[in-house]
Protein backbone atom coordinates (compact mmCIF):
# COMPACT_ATOMS: atom_id res chain seq x y z
CA UNK A 1 0.00 0.00 0.00
CA UNK A 2 1.28 3.52 -0.91
CA UNK A 3 0.72 6.85 0.12
CA UNK A 4 -1.65 7.71 -2.37
CA UNK A 5 -3.49 5.08 -0.75
CA UNK A 6 -4.49 6.78 2.26
CA UNK A 7 -5.37 9.84 1.17
CA UNK A 8 -8.55 7.46 0.16
CA UNK A 9 -9.58 7.03 3.10
CA UNK A 10 -12.83 8.35 4.66
CA UNK A 11 -11.51 10.89 7.27
CA UNK A 12 -14.46 9.29 9.56
CA UNK A 13 -13.48 5.48 8.95
CA UNK A 14 -12.34 5.60 12.57
CA UNK A 15 -15.96 6.94 14.05
CA UNK A 16 -17.91 4.38 15.83
CA UNK A 17 -20.66 6.47 14.04
CA UNK A 18 -20.15 4.96 10.98
CA UNK A 19 -21.17 1.39 12.04
CA UNK A 20 -24.65 2.24 12.68
CA UNK A 21 -26.75 3.33 9.23
CA UNK A 22 -29.93 4.95 11.16
CA UNK A 23 -30.89 8.18 11.10
CA UNK A 24 -30.55 8.97 14.91
CA UNK A 25 -28.40 11.90 16.27
CA UNK A 26 -25.65 11.04 18.42
CA UNK A 27 -24.33 12.97 21.97
CA UNK A 28 -20.67 12.19 21.82
CA UNK A 29 -18.88 9.61 20.02
CA UNK A 30 -17.64 6.50 22.21
CA UNK A 31 -13.89 4.55 21.48
CA UNK A 32 -13.24 1.26 20.62
CA UNK A 33 -11.71 0.29 23.95
CA UNK A 34 -13.36 2.36 26.32
CA UNK A 35 -17.25 1.79 26.47
CA UNK A 36 -19.65 4.80 26.16
CA UNK A 37 -21.22 4.70 30.50
CA UNK A 38 -24.27 6.55 28.91
CA UNK A 39 -24.93 3.42 26.63
CA UNK A 40 -25.40 1.53 30.55
CA UNK A 41 -28.65 1.23 32.24
CA UNK A 42 -26.72 1.51 35.54
CA UNK A 43 -29.73 1.76 37.15
CA UNK A 44 -31.14 -1.38 36.50
CA UNK A 45 -27.50 -3.24 36.90
CA UNK A 46 -27.30 -1.38 40.64
CA UNK A 47 -31.00 -2.99 40.76
CA UNK A 48 -30.27 -6.54 40.15
CA UNK A 49 -26.84 -6.88 41.34
CA UNK A 50 -28.01 -5.23 44.77
CA UNK A 51 -31.56 -6.14 45.62
CA UNK A 52 -31.94 -7.72 49.24
CA UNK A 53 -35.29 -9.22 48.52
CA UNK A 54 -34.36 -11.84 45.78
CA UNK A 55 -30.89 -13.64 47.74
CA UNK A 56 -31.60 -17.28 48.07
CA UNK A 57 -30.60 -19.12 44.93
CA UNK A 58 -33.09 -21.14 43.37
CA UNK A 59 -32.97 -23.91 40.38
CA UNK A 60 -33.26 -22.30 37.28
CA UNK A 61 -35.86 -23.42 34.83
CA UNK A 62 -35.46 -22.33 31.59
CA UNK A 63 -38.92 -22.33 29.30
CA UNK A 64 -39.39 -20.50 25.94
CA UNK A 65 -41.50 -18.21 27.62
CA UNK A 66 -38.23 -17.12 29.92
CA UNK A 67 -36.14 -17.55 26.84
CA UNK A 68 -38.47 -14.94 24.72
CA UNK A 69 -38.42 -12.15 27.39
CA UNK A 70 -34.66 -12.81 28.31
CA UNK A 71 -34.23 -12.23 24.11
CA UNK A 72 -36.17 -8.70 24.51
CA UNK A 73 -34.71 -7.69 27.36
CA UNK A 74 -30.89 -8.45 25.92
CA UNK A 75 -32.38 -6.62 22.33
CA UNK A 76 -34.77 -3.81 23.44
CA UNK A 77 -34.13 -0.79 25.74
CA UNK A 78 -36.19 0.55 28.48
CA UNK A 79 -38.47 2.42 25.31
CA UNK A 80 -38.82 -0.88 23.68
CA UNK A 81 -36.62 0.65 20.22
CA UNK A 82 -33.96 -1.99 19.42
CA UNK A 83 -30.44 -2.19 21.29
CA UNK A 84 -27.60 -4.02 20.61
CA UNK A 85 -25.43 -4.74 23.56
CA UNK A 86 -21.31 -4.13 23.66
CA UNK A 87 -21.86 -1.78 20.59
CA UNK A 88 -19.56 0.65 20.81
CA UNK A 89 -21.21 3.97 20.05
CA UNK A 90 -22.58 6.85 20.75
CA UNK A 91 -25.91 7.13 22.62
CA UNK A 92 -29.20 7.84 21.38
CA UNK A 93 -30.17 11.24 22.41
CA UNK A 94 -33.25 9.83 25.04
CA UNK A 95 -35.73 11.58 26.65
CA UNK A 96 -36.22 9.02 29.39
CA UNK A 97 -35.92 9.82 33.09
CA UNK A 98 -32.88 8.31 34.85
CA UNK A 99 -33.85 9.32 38.20
CA UNK A 100 -36.69 7.01 37.93
CA UNK A 101 -34.85 3.51 39.18
CA UNK A 102 -33.03 5.77 41.52
CA UNK A 103 -35.39 7.26 43.72
CA UNK A 104 -37.28 3.42 43.36
CA UNK A 105 -34.42 1.94 45.42
CA UNK A 106 -34.17 4.72 47.91
CA UNK A 107 -37.64 4.10 48.44
CA UNK A 108 -36.80 0.45 48.89
CA UNK A 109 -33.79 1.23 51.35
CA UNK A 110 -36.15 2.39 53.24
CA UNK A 111 -38.77 -0.31 53.49
CA UNK A 112 -36.28 -3.01 53.79
CA UNK A 113 -33.70 -2.67 56.98
CA UNK A 114 -30.20 -3.45 56.49
CA UNK A 115 -28.85 -6.26 58.03
CA UNK A 116 -26.56 -5.37 60.95
CA UNK A 117 -23.15 -7.50 61.77
CA UNK A 118 -23.19 -7.95 65.24
CA UNK A 119 -19.13 -7.94 65.30
CA UNK A 120 -19.69 -4.72 64.55
CA UNK A 121 -18.35 -1.92 66.95
CA UNK A 122 -20.94 0.33 68.03
CA UNK A 123 -19.91 3.62 69.71
CA UNK A 124 -21.57 4.27 73.19
CA UNK A 125 -22.24 7.46 74.82
CA UNK A 126 -20.71 7.83 78.29
CA UNK A 127 -23.10 7.76 81.09
CA UNK A 128 -20.40 8.76 84.06
CA UNK A 129 -16.42 9.59 83.58
CA UNK A 130 -14.22 6.77 83.71
CA UNK A 131 -11.18 8.42 85.76
CA UNK A 132 -11.74 11.42 88.38
CA UNK A 133 -9.09 13.20 90.17
CA UNK A 134 -8.66 15.67 93.24
CA UNK A 135 -7.81 19.37 91.78
CA UNK A 136 -7.11 21.18 95.13
CA UNK A 137 -7.77 24.81 94.83
CA UNK A 138 -8.56 24.84 91.63
CA UNK A 139 -9.04 28.74 90.98
CA UNK A 140 -13.07 28.84 89.99
CA UNK A 141 -12.31 31.85 87.77
CA UNK A 142 -14.02 32.38 84.30
CA UNK A 143 -11.38 34.45 82.62
CA UNK A 144 -8.42 31.77 83.22
CA UNK A 145 -6.73 29.03 81.13
CA UNK A 146 -5.25 27.03 83.68
CA UNK A 147 -5.14 23.64 81.84
CA UNK A 148 -4.01 22.33 78.21
CA UNK A 149 -3.44 18.75 77.17
CA UNK A 150 -0.40 18.58 74.98
CA UNK A 151 0.94 16.20 72.26
CA UNK A 152 3.23 14.42 74.80
CA UNK A 153 0.19 12.99 76.53
CA UNK A 154 1.00 14.87 79.58
CA UNK A 155 -1.61 17.55 80.88
CA UNK A 156 -0.28 20.53 82.21
CA UNK A 157 -2.73 22.16 85.51
CA UNK A 158 -2.33 25.16 87.97
CA UNK A 159 -3.97 24.54 91.40
CA UNK A 160 -3.32 27.44 93.31
CA UNK A 161 0.30 28.93 92.92
CA UNK A 162 1.72 25.30 91.79
CA UNK A 163 1.49 23.84 87.86
CA UNK A 164 1.34 20.58 88.18
CA UNK A 165 1.90 18.15 85.11
CA UNK A 166 0.27 15.05 84.91
CA UNK A 167 1.42 11.81 82.71
CA UNK A 168 -1.51 10.01 80.75
CA UNK A 169 0.66 7.10 80.01
CA UNK A 170 2.12 6.83 83.34
CA UNK A 171 -0.40 8.30 85.70
CA UNK A 172 2.27 10.08 87.33
CA UNK A 173 1.93 13.88 88.50
CA UNK A 174 4.74 16.30 89.16
CA UNK A 175 5.53 19.79 89.93
CA UNK A 176 7.06 21.73 87.21
CA UNK A 177 7.30 25.46 88.73
CA UNK A 178 5.68 27.21 92.25
CA UNK A 179 5.11 30.73 92.16
CA UNK A 180 5.93 32.56 96.15
CA UNK A 181 4.07 35.21 95.53
CA UNK A 182 0.41 34.57 96.13
CA UNK A 183 -0.50 37.21 93.41
CA UNK A 184 1.66 36.25 90.97
CA UNK A 185 -0.13 32.56 90.64
CA UNK A 186 -0.28 31.36 86.91
CA UNK A 187 -3.76 31.98 85.28
CA UNK A 188 -2.62 30.53 81.69
CA UNK A 189 -1.31 27.56 79.97
CA UNK A 190 -0.22 26.11 76.81
CA UNK A 191 1.68 23.02 75.69
CA UNK A 192 3.84 24.17 72.24
CA UNK A 193 3.29 21.72 69.18
CA UNK A 194 6.22 19.68 69.69
CA UNK A 195 4.82 19.08 73.52
CA UNK A 196 8.08 19.59 75.28
CA UNK A 197 7.82 23.80 76.16
CA UNK A 198 4.73 24.76 78.28
CA UNK A 199 4.04 28.51 77.94
CA UNK A 200 2.73 29.76 81.55
CA UNK A 201 0.86 33.63 81.95
CA UNK A 202 0.99 34.96 85.39
CA UNK A 203 -1.63 37.47 87.24
CA UNK A 204 1.99 40.10 87.55
CA UNK A 205 2.32 40.45 83.69
CA UNK A 206 5.12 37.56 83.47
CA UNK A 207 4.95 35.23 80.33
CA UNK A 208 7.43 32.16 80.59
CA UNK A 209 8.67 28.93 79.07
CA UNK A 210 8.85 26.28 80.99
CA UNK A 211 10.98 22.97 79.88
CA UNK A 212 8.86 20.14 80.76
CA UNK A 213 11.37 17.86 80.56
CA UNK A 214 13.86 19.09 82.70
CA UNK A 215 11.54 21.35 84.88
CA UNK A 216 13.51 24.22 84.01
CA UNK A 217 12.71 28.33 83.32
CA UNK A 218 13.64 28.85 79.20
CA UNK A 219 12.96 31.84 78.61
CA UNK A 220 11.01 35.20 80.52
CA UNK A 221 9.23 37.17 77.77
CA UNK A 222 7.89 41.11 78.19
CA UNK A 223 5.31 43.38 76.75
CA UNK A 224 1.91 42.80 79.21
CA UNK A 225 1.58 45.31 81.84
CA UNK A 226 -1.30 42.91 83.58
CA UNK A 227 -2.38 39.44 84.13
CA UNK A 228 -2.17 37.23 80.96
CA UNK A 229 -5.31 35.20 80.91
CA UNK A 230 -4.96 33.07 77.46
CA UNK A 231 -1.51 32.11 75.53
CA UNK A 232 -1.56 30.03 72.38
CA UNK A 233 0.83 28.52 70.05
CA UNK A 234 1.40 28.74 66.39
CA UNK A 235 4.92 27.44 65.37
CA UNK A 236 7.77 28.96 66.67
CA UNK A 237 5.23 32.04 67.54
CA UNK A 238 3.76 32.37 70.81
CA UNK A 239 0.55 34.71 71.08
CA UNK A 240 -1.03 36.33 74.61
CA UNK A 241 -4.05 37.74 75.07
CA UNK A 242 -3.70 40.26 78.12
CA UNK A 243 -5.95 42.37 80.71
CA UNK A 244 -4.05 45.35 79.08
CA UNK A 245 -6.09 44.75 76.73
CA UNK A 246 -3.45 43.40 74.22
CA UNK A 247 -2.64 40.65 72.07
CA UNK A 248 1.18 40.32 71.58
CA UNK A 249 2.93 37.71 69.00
CA UNK A 250 6.33 36.73 70.25
CA UNK A 251 9.03 35.30 68.39
CA UNK A 252 10.73 32.25 71.11
CA UNK A 253 13.33 32.21 69.10
CA UNK A 254 14.42 35.83 68.66
CA UNK A 255 16.52 38.07 70.86
CA UNK A 256 13.76 40.70 70.96
CA UNK A 257 10.68 38.63 71.40
CA UNK A 258 8.51 41.42 70.20
CA UNK A 259 6.68 40.51 67.04
CA UNK A 260 3.59 42.62 66.95
CA UNK A 261 1.14 44.57 69.48
CA UNK A 262 -2.53 44.95 68.78
CA UNK A 263 -4.82 46.44 70.97
CA UNK A 264 -8.52 46.47 69.13
CA UNK A 265 -10.34 45.12 72.10
CA UNK A 266 -11.66 47.68 74.62
CA UNK A 267 -11.74 45.14 77.46
CA UNK A 268 -9.42 42.35 78.87
CA UNK A 269 -8.52 39.33 76.41
CA UNK A 270 -10.03 36.36 77.00
CA UNK A 271 -9.35 33.86 74.72
CA UNK A 272 -7.01 33.43 71.36
CA UNK A 273 -7.20 30.81 69.12
CA UNK A 274 -5.27 29.97 66.22
CA UNK A 275 -6.68 28.03 62.73
CA UNK A 276 -5.52 24.70 62.01
CA UNK A 277 -3.78 26.44 58.87
CA UNK A 278 -2.17 29.02 60.64
CA UNK A 279 -3.13 31.60 58.64
CA UNK A 280 -5.71 33.13 61.02
CA UNK A 281 -6.30 34.32 64.63
CA UNK A 282 -9.67 34.37 66.80
CA UNK A 283 -9.54 36.59 69.53
CA UNK A 284 -12.76 36.81 71.82
CA UNK A 285 -12.86 39.76 74.65
CA UNK A 286 -14.91 40.77 77.94
CA UNK A 287 -15.87 43.16 75.59
CA UNK A 288 -18.41 40.91 74.16
CA UNK A 289 -16.26 40.67 70.37
CA UNK A 290 -15.04 37.96 68.35
CA UNK A 291 -12.12 39.62 65.70
CA UNK A 292 -10.77 37.57 63.53
CA UNK A 293 -7.31 38.36 62.04
CA UNK A 294 -4.81 37.91 58.78
CA UNK A 295 -1.57 36.04 60.25
CA UNK A 296 0.03 38.44 58.20
CA UNK A 297 -1.19 41.65 59.15
CA UNK A 298 -1.27 41.44 62.66
CA UNK A 299 0.73 44.71 63.19
CA UNK A 300 -1.78 46.62 62.55
CA UNK A 301 -5.33 46.97 63.88
CA UNK A 302 -6.69 46.16 60.62
CA UNK A 303 -8.89 43.00 61.56
CA UNK A 304 -10.22 40.58 58.84
CA UNK A 305 -13.86 40.83 60.34
CA UNK A 306 -14.93 41.71 63.68
CA UNK A 307 -18.37 39.74 65.21
CA UNK A 308 -20.66 41.73 67.52
CA UNK A 309 -23.55 39.59 67.94
CA UNK A 310 -23.03 37.55 71.43
CA UNK A 311 -24.08 39.79 74.80
CA UNK A 312 -21.57 38.72 77.00
CA UNK A 313 -17.63 38.00 77.25
CA UNK A 314 -16.17 35.35 75.13
CA UNK A 315 -13.53 33.33 75.89
CA UNK A 316 -14.40 29.65 74.44
CA UNK A 317 -12.79 29.71 70.66
CA UNK A 318 -12.54 26.43 68.68
CA UNK A 319 -11.25 25.97 65.13
CA UNK A 320 -12.96 23.26 63.48
CA UNK A 321 -10.50 20.61 62.21
CA UNK A 322 -12.32 19.32 59.28
CA UNK A 323 -13.32 23.13 57.89
CA UNK A 324 -10.64 25.07 58.43
CA UNK A 325 -12.53 28.56 57.84
CA UNK A 326 -14.99 27.65 60.60
CA UNK A 327 -15.12 28.95 63.91
CA UNK A 328 -17.38 28.17 67.15
CA UNK A 329 -17.42 30.67 69.86
CA UNK A 330 -19.21 30.65 73.28
CA UNK A 331 -20.90 33.94 75.36
CA UNK A 332 -20.58 34.12 78.99
CA UNK A 333 -23.46 34.36 81.79
CA UNK A 334 -25.51 36.84 80.12
CA UNK A 335 -25.71 35.64 76.79
CA UNK A 336 -25.14 31.16 76.62
CA UNK A 337 -25.13 31.38 72.99
CA UNK A 338 -23.00 28.74 70.97
CA UNK A 339 -22.46 30.60 67.19
CA UNK A 340 -20.73 28.83 64.52
CA UNK A 341 -18.85 31.43 61.86
CA UNK A 342 -18.12 31.40 58.67
CA UNK A 343 -14.69 33.60 58.58
CA UNK A 344 -13.97 33.19 55.13
CA UNK A 345 -17.32 35.49 54.35
CA UNK A 346 -17.42 37.10 58.22
CA UNK A 347 -21.23 35.65 58.33
CA UNK A 348 -23.00 33.30 61.12
CA UNK A 349 -23.77 29.73 60.27
CA UNK A 350 -26.11 29.53 62.99
CA UNK A 351 -26.63 30.22 66.79
CA UNK A 352 -27.69 27.60 69.75
CA UNK A 353 -29.22 29.01 72.56
CA UNK A 354 -27.51 26.97 75.55
CA UNK A 355 -29.44 29.02 78.19
CA UNK A 356 -26.04 28.75 80.26
CA UNK A 357 -22.80 30.47 80.19
CA UNK A 358 -20.25 28.52 77.78
CA UNK A 359 -16.44 28.47 79.75
CA UNK A 360 -14.93 25.78 76.92
CA UNK A 361 -15.37 24.57 73.43
CA UNK A 362 -13.76 20.99 72.08
CA UNK A 363 -14.45 19.66 68.54
CA UNK A 364 -14.69 16.12 68.12
CA UNK A 365 -11.83 15.31 65.79
CA UNK A 366 -13.73 11.79 64.58
CA UNK A 367 -17.19 12.67 64.29
CA UNK A 368 -18.96 15.93 62.91
CA UNK A 369 -19.39 17.33 66.80
CA UNK A 370 -18.61 19.56 69.24
CA UNK A 371 -18.45 19.56 72.97
CA UNK A 372 -19.29 22.66 75.28
CA UNK A 373 -19.03 23.10 78.90
CA UNK A 374 -21.26 25.38 80.78
CA UNK A 375 -21.20 27.37 83.83
CA UNK A 376 -24.27 28.66 85.18
CA UNK A 377 -27.33 29.78 83.83
CA UNK A 378 -31.06 29.41 83.39
CA UNK A 379 -31.32 26.55 81.17
CA UNK A 380 -30.84 22.76 80.99
CA UNK A 381 -27.17 22.96 80.18
CA UNK A 382 -26.47 24.56 83.42
CA UNK A 383 -23.44 23.24 84.81
CA UNK A 384 -23.24 20.31 82.41
CA UNK A 385 -21.31 18.97 79.44
CA UNK A 386 -23.06 19.04 75.96
CA UNK A 387 -22.59 17.54 72.70
CA UNK A 388 -23.91 18.50 69.25
CA UNK A 389 -23.90 17.44 66.46
CA UNK A 390 -22.70 19.37 63.22
CA UNK A 391 -23.70 21.20 61.44
CA UNK A 392 -27.48 20.42 62.64
CA UNK A 393 -26.97 21.74 65.98
CA UNK A 394 -28.76 18.89 67.81
CA UNK A 395 -27.93 17.78 71.17
CA UNK A 396 -26.64 14.09 71.56
CA UNK A 397 -27.37 11.78 73.93
CA UNK A 398 -28.05 13.06 77.96
CA UNK A 399 -25.65 16.09 79.26
CA UNK A 400 -23.10 14.86 81.51
CA UNK A 401 -22.11 16.94 84.64
CA UNK A 402 -19.31 17.34 87.96
CA UNK A 403 -21.79 18.45 90.27
CA UNK A 404 -24.78 19.77 90.49
CA UNK A 405 -24.11 23.36 91.39
CA UNK A 406 -20.42 23.27 90.24
CA UNK A 407 -19.59 25.04 86.78
CA UNK A 408 -16.88 23.53 84.49
CA UNK A 409 -14.40 25.70 83.86
CA UNK A 410 -12.05 24.48 81.41
CA UNK A 411 -12.22 21.61 78.44
CA UNK A 412 -9.26 19.84 76.57
CA UNK A 413 -8.87 16.76 74.73
CA UNK A 414 -5.89 14.14 74.73
CA UNK A 415 -3.37 13.64 71.92
CA UNK A 416 -5.62 10.97 69.96
CA UNK A 417 -8.80 12.73 70.04
CA UNK A 418 -10.76 10.21 72.15
CA UNK A 419 -10.70 11.91 75.38
CA UNK A 420 -12.01 14.62 77.01
CA UNK A 421 -10.96 16.31 80.62
CA UNK A 422 -12.63 18.96 82.15
CA UNK A 423 -12.06 20.82 85.03
CA UNK A 424 -14.83 21.64 87.33
CA UNK A 425 -15.44 24.20 90.48
CA UNK A 426 -15.70 21.13 92.73
CA UNK A 427 -12.49 20.92 92.40
CA UNK A 428 -11.85 17.67 90.23
CA UNK A 429 -10.61 16.56 86.93
CA UNK A 430 -13.08 14.39 84.81
CA UNK A 431 -11.88 12.10 81.90
CA UNK A 432 -14.43 10.99 79.25
CA UNK A 433 -14.24 8.96 76.34
CA UNK A 434 -17.05 10.86 75.08
CA UNK A 435 -15.20 11.09 71.32
CA UNK A 436 -14.58 8.11 70.14
CA UNK A 437 -14.02 5.45 68.84
CA UNK A 438 -12.89 6.82 64.97
CA UNK A 439 -15.47 6.25 62.28
CA UNK A 440 -15.13 2.65 60.61
CA UNK A 441 -15.38 1.61 56.88
CA UNK A 442 -18.97 -0.04 56.97
CA UNK A 443 -19.07 -3.75 56.46
CA UNK A 444 -22.38 -3.98 54.74
CA UNK A 445 -21.02 -1.30 52.09
CA UNK A 446 -19.08 -3.47 49.03
CA UNK A 447 -16.62 -2.57 46.57
CA UNK A 448 -19.75 -3.05 44.52
CA UNK A 449 -22.01 -0.81 45.93
CA UNK A 450 -19.38 1.83 46.29
CA UNK A 451 -18.85 2.08 42.29
CA UNK A 452 -22.84 1.83 41.71
CA UNK A 453 -24.23 3.96 44.57
CA UNK A 454 -25.63 7.40 43.67
CA UNK A 455 -25.93 8.01 46.86
CA UNK A 456 -22.63 7.19 47.84
CA UNK A 457 -20.99 9.14 45.11
CA UNK A 458 -21.92 11.67 42.63
CA UNK A 459 -19.63 10.30 39.96
CA UNK A 460 -22.15 8.20 37.32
Amino acid sequence: MNDNSLTKIQPDWYSPTRLHDTPLDYDFPGDRFIPNRSLMDLDQAHTLLTNRTNNKLRKPNFNDEYRRKMEESLKLDVEGRPFRMLVFRGSPKSSRKSTRLIDEMRRSDKETPLQINENRRYRKFPLKAIRALDAPLLSDDYYSNVMDWGKSNILAVVLGSILYIWNAQVQKAGVLMEVKREDDCPTSVAWSDDGKIVAVGCDSSKLQLWDAETSRLVRDLQGHQSRVGCVAWKGHVLTSGSKDRAIINHDVRARSNLVSVTRAHRGEVCGVKWSSTGNALASGGNDNLVYIWDSFKMSSRHYTHRFNEHQAAVKALAWCPYSSDVLASGGGIDDGCLKIWNTQKGTCISTNETGAQICGLQWNRHHKEILSGHGFGRGESHCQLCLWSYPSMARIGEPLRHASSSRILHLSQSPDGLTVVSAGADETLRFWEIFGPPQECSENVTHLDNLLSFKASAVR
